[in-house]
């Protein structure tokens, strides 16, 4: 192989890797007929009916990205994001998945607490299961829906990747804002995306609409609400851009 070649399929760890997306790919396939029932019915797919297939290529896809940017580029665009990070922070990652993101915050930051919370309670299970793994005692993770998760007086909220899949996004960041301290932050990670189509037919826009029609659409659709932003919102819908890579935005917002 050349060393291209070993980036994209044979190192883990490079930003390149995307073995993890051909784990997630074959999932679409599993589940495609459970999509096209759901066009027919418009009532949607829950995220936890699809193929475990979804859910270990999630978290290999997503692992590269936040390996390489979350805490060289992502926190510290944040304002004082990093320096209380540093003191010790309170931190909840919301839609935490297997909880790679939180992990990789964990790690970094040794003073701060870290709890990833998701409704999905397979993806919590290997989440504390990696997390044991790792011998971090600073992180831990707990099932919750996105608007009644536990806890108050948190430094750092954070979504990554997983707001567009929501029924209530706007639920979800007001409980949010409930349970920040007044100097808290809210950090959004979304997939990156220009506002008009046209703009998004590219490589990129064209994986994440494919992703978007099967799994992210379905999946808000299957909730209450079901505003189904879908994995292509752009930055008119999600607002305040602060930094980007080429496969996210990435948003603070504040009280």
């Amino acid at each position: 192989m050349t060393p291209e070649q070993q980036a994209v399929f044979a190192d883990p760890d490079s930003p390149a890797c995307m073995t993890g997306g051909y784990y997630a790919i074959s999932s679409l396939f599993v589940d495609e007929p459970k999509i096209s029932e759901a066009f027919q019915t418009g009532n949607g797919v829950p995220w936890g009916e699809h193929s475990s297939c979804l859910f270990c290529g999630t978290e290999k896809f997503f692992r590269p990205g936040y390996q390489t940017n979350l805490v060289s580029d992502w926190l510290p665009s944040l304002e004082g994001g990093v320096s209380k990070l540093e003191q010790g922070a309170k931190v909840a990652d919301v839609g935490c998945g297997h909880g790679v993101s939180t992990l990789v915050m964990a790690a970094a930051f040794p003073q701060s607490e870290f709890i990833g919370f998701d409704f999905h309670g397979p993806s919590v299970a290997r989440a504390n299961v990696l997390a044991a793994e790792s011998g971090l005692t600073n992180v831990r993770f707990e099932e919750a829906s996105v608007k009644d998760f536990p806890g108050t007086d948190f430094d750092l909220i954070a979504f990554f990747d997983c707001l567009h899949d929501m029924g209530d996004p706007v639920g979800a960041t007001q409980h949010s804002r409930q349970a920040l301290k007044e100097d808290g932050t809210l950090l959004l990670v979304e997939p990156f995306a220009q506002d008009e189509l046209a703009e998004n037919l590219n490589p990129v826009g064209r994986m994440y609409f494919s992703f978007s029609t099967m799994v992210c659409t379905p999946a808000s659709l299957s909730q209450e609400v079901g505003l189904a932003l879908g994995a292509q919102a752009g930055e008119r819908q999600l607002r305040e851009v602060a930094t980007e890579t080429p496969f996210n935005l990435v948003l603070e917002a504040r009280p």
